[in-house]
């Protein structure tokens, strides 16, 4: 990998908090989501209706993923602390990494998981606000997320694909050519 595309990766990661942190001021700003009253739960957050399978729906996540895991009091600060240290191992490997994929990967997981470990240290749960629930509502399913989640999804994809799926053809390559 060269340095140039090392930098990029390190500069992808303030790129993707920054993106991250931008969209979730605009939603807590924004006056019909109710967000900040919403976070005690004595009030409802709001949503605005654009489509039959995409919302924009104020949703406070106190878990680690689609809301599992539910978090409070001394566990905000556990599941704080995982997220770190999560961040820091990756980030090491960022260092060290050779190839490209896993590079980028990496640092989409890395700046999603600073993305919500503001949200988590500042509010105590991290908020999500684009809804894709339209599409599984006739599972029962409800899929809000944000920015960083999505760094973080495609990451752990790319991250499998490159780590498991990549490396063997790699393998395989190598293998033929040896023999």
């Amino acid at each position: 990998m060269t340095q140039r595309f090392r930098v990029f990766l390190f500069v992808l990661i303030p790129v993707v908090v920054i993106l991250d942190q931008w969209t979730k001021w605009l939603v807590l700003n924004e006056p019909r989501f109710n967000a900040l009253n919403c976070l005690d739960r004595t009030q409802r957050c709001g949503q605005i209706e654009i489509s039959g399978i995409f919302d924009l729906s104020m949703v406070w996540n106190r878990g680690i993923s689609f809301g599992i895991g539910q978090s409070e009091g001394v566990m905000r600060w556990v599941l704080v602390a995982l997220t770190i240290g999560i961040a820091i191992g990756f980030a090491v490997w960022l260092f060290r990494v050779g190839r490209h994929w896993t590079g980028l990967a990496l640092a989409l997981v890395v700046g999603g998981a600073i993305g919500n470990v503001i949200d988590r240290v500042m509010f105590g749960a991290v908020v999500d606000f684009l809804d894709f629930s339209g599409i599984w509502r006739p599972y029962f399913f409800n899929y809000v997320f944000n920015v960083a989640d999505a760094a973080i999804s495609v990451g752990a994809v790319l991250l499998f694909v490159d780590q498991f799926l990549m490396s063997r053809s790699e393998d395989t390559a190598g293998t033929d050519v040896d023999k």
